[in-house]
């Protein structure tokens, strides 16, 4: 497995790559190539051109869920590369209109639109990509501590209800030193999420994280966490995104964890 972070909030000093606030990840596992999230805009591209990393070999497109900083480049890369036989795959809420006092955050194009433009598998139950790398679909609320709050509104069947983020999911990949897990915001919480992978690929061995983990306060939730990660003690820990700065260095007394900036490659 092969992964470089094309997009991040952060980025390195002497790389001159452009960052936003925003995920895109490009994997290579088995034979496949696959590019999770694609930030909010253009930047990926971008930033992927200087890498030398050629987008027009990428086998899946992976959404970790619909907000627009992980959605919002889709449609930058459907002007810019045809793609004709790249999977699209993502949880089946993925693309309902999603609202946050009244401005619209969520994926560029509608359902109709993407099944139109893409060859979309939508997929609530785990789905193998290849023998090494499965799409986690819906991840049950396992933990009271990470239990779900509404982020802004969605609509489904006409009806605008509160959104729960239930199209919130990740990737795994099998390594020989055990799986790594791919996160873009973990709404539905980073130690649900690793306890779903686990049940998912029999297989207790977690080797590394990366991903936002959706915590911002220095409350119960985050001392929960942190004391289920520093008893899972992974080999390599990379919080970013949506971690705050007074996250990580609360976390940072208990356990090692690496910085995250664009351009990032982590092989294993």
């Amino acid at each position: 497995m092969k992964l470089t972070v094309l997009v991040d909030n952060n980025t390195y000093i002497d790389q001159y790559y452009a960052g936003e606030p925003a995920v895109s990840y490009y994997i290579e596992i088995d034979d496949l190539k696959i590019l999770f999230d694609t930030g909010y805009s253009h930047i990926f591209i971008k930033n992927a051109v200087s890498m030398g990393i050629d987008l027009n070999a990428v086998t899946h497109i992976v959404l970790s869920h619909g907000h627009n900083d992980h959605s919002r480049g889709l449609k930058y890369l459907r002007e810019q590369y045809a793609l004709p036989n790249a999977r699209l795959v993502a949880h089946p809420l993925c693309f309902r209109p999603k609202y946050y006092e009244n401005e619209y955050i969520g994926a560029p194009f509608s359902l109709e639109e993407i099944n139109r433009l893409f060859c979309y598998q939508p997929a609530e139950a785990p789905v193998f990509l290849s023998e090494n790398c499965i799409f986690l679909g819906q991840i049950p609320e396992l933990y009271s501590f990470e239990k779900r709050k509404a982020i802004g509104t969605t609509i489904i069947d006409g009806a605008e209800m509160e959104d729960l983020c239930l199209d919130d999911s990740a990737l795994v990949c099998r390594t020989d030193k055990g799986l790594f897990i791919v996160t873009g915001c973990s709404h539905s919480g980073i130690c649900s999420i690793t306890d779903h992978t686990r049940k998912v690929c029999q297989d207790q061995r977690i080797t590394g994280i990366i991903g936002g983990f959706h915590l911002f306060d220095t409350d119960s939730k985050l001392e929960e966490t942190i004391r289920f990660l520093s008893d899972l003690s992974p080999d390599m820990l990379y919080p970013c995104h949506c971690v705050s700065l007074k996250a990580k260095a609360q976390m940072l007394k208990y356990m090692d964890i690496e910085e995250v900036g664009v351009g990032l490659t982590i092989q294993l």
